[in-house]
C-alpha cells in the first residue's frame, strides 16, 4: 500500500515469454506511466514474468497480498500458452467458472463475426465453443469491458478468496463496496485493447484517487560532484521533510550537460518547496557548479 493516506499504490505485471526473449518489445510500461501521470498518479512497481505457470501464480499471489491496484497484461487468451486465467484462480484458491456476462459478450462477438462474413452464426460449432474459454474467470471476478472486440478482461479485488467467492453472486461481490481496495485487473497483451481497458479501470474504478498536480519534482543539474559526497545531504533532507523523497540521477554522456547529477526532491507541492530550499542551502558549503533548475508536474 502506498504510504500516502493509505491509498493503494499502482503496479504493473507484463506476462509473456515474447517480452523476455526480445521477440517483442514491451510497450505497456511507458504507456501506463503516461496514463497514470495524466491523472496525477504514478507507478510504484513493475514486473515482467514469462509463461511459466508457477512463476505467474507466485507473482499474482504477491500482487494480491500487496493490496495495490495492479494492471496485468497478457496471457488471458485461450491457447495452450495462455496461463494467466488459471494462475489467477490458483493464486486465489478458487475455481474457474464461465462468467455469464462474459459469455453473453463473446456470443455477441460470434454473431458480429458471422454477420461480417455473411454466414449463419453457429454457437455450437467447436471453434465457437472454444471461444467461450476466454470468458472463464476465477469465481467472483468482475469484467472489464473491451471496446475493441467485446471480449472482456476481468478483475478480482484484493482480499477475495474461497470464503468470499462462495457467498458472491454470479457476477461477484459488489465492486463498489470496497472503494479503497486494490486488486488485479487482467487485460490482453495487445496495446490496442489493453490501453483503453486500463483507462476504464483508472476512470471507473479509481476516480477518487485522481489528484492532478498532487506531486511535484524540483531538481537542479549539478556538475563536478560524486553521489557519495552528496549522500549525507540527501539523507538530511529526507529526515527533515517526511513524505518527501530525494532523488539522484547521474549521467556520464548527456548530449547537453555531459557528466552531471540531476539532484532533487519530489512529493506534494506544498512540501517540495521547503525541502528543495533546504537541499540548496545544505549544498552551498560544497561550492558546486550548477546547471538549470527543473520543475516537473504530472499530467
Amino acid at each position: 500500500m502506498s504510504p500516502d493516506d493509505a491509498a493503494p499504490g499502482f503496479g504493473l505485471i507484463v506476462v509473456g515469454d515474447e517480452i523476455l526473449s526480445g521477440r517483442r518489445a514491451d510497450k505497456h510500461l511507458a504507456k501506463v506511466i503516461e496514463l497514470l501521470a495524466a491523472r496525477g498518479l504514478s507507478l510504484d512497481w513493475a514486473e515482467v514474468v514469462g509463461d511459466v505457470p508457477a512463476r505467474i501464480t507466485a507473482t499474482l499471489q504477491r500482487a494480491f497480498a500487496s493490496g495495490d491496484v495492479v494492471l496485468c497484461t497478457g496471457g488471458i487468451g485461450a491457447t495452450p500458452d495462455d496461463h494467466t486465467r488459471p494462475c489467477a484462480a490458483a493464486a486465489l484458491g478458487v475455481p474457474l467458472v464461465l462468467h455469464p456476462e462474459a459469455k453473453a459478450l463473446i456470443e455477441q462477438r460470434m454473431r458480429d463475426l458471422a454477420a461480417e462474413q455473411g454466414v449463419p452464426c453457429e454457437p455450437g460449432r467447436p471453434d465457437n465453443l472454444h471461444r467461450l474459454n476466454m470468458g472463464v474467470f476465477p469465481e467472483g471476478a468482475h469484467i472489464i469491458p473491451n471496446p475493441y472486440n467485446r471480449i472482456p478482461g476481468f478483475y478480482v479485488l484484493s482480499g477475495a478468496g474461497p470464503s468470499q467467492a462462495a457467498n458472491a453472486p454470479s457476477g461477484g461481490s459488489d465492486p463498489h463496496a470496497v472503494g479503497e481496495r486494490g486488486g488485479i485487473y487482467f487485460m490482453p497483451g495487445f496495446p490496442v485493447m489493453a490501453w483503453p481497458m486500463i483507462e476504464w479501470v483508472l476512470d471507473h474504478r479509481y476516480p477518487h484517487l485522481h489528484r492532478r498536480a498532487a506531486w511535484q519534482e524540483r531538481s537542479v543539474i549539478v556538475f563536478g560532484a560524486m553521489e557519495a559526497t552528496l549522500t549525507p545531504v540527501m539523507e538530511r533532507v529526507e529526515a527533515a521533510h517526511p513524505g518527501v523523497k530525494v532523488f539522484s540521477l547521474p549521467s556520464v554522456d548527456h548530449p547537453e550537460y555531459g557528466r552531471h547529477i540531476d539532484l532533487g526532491v519530489k512529493g506534494a507541492p506544498e512540501r517540495v518547496a521547503g525541502a528543495y530550499a533546504d537541499l540548496r542551502a545544505w549544498l552551498a558549503p560544497f561550492g558546486l557548479r550548477y546547471g538549470p533548475e527543473i520543475v516537473r508536474n504530472p499530467g
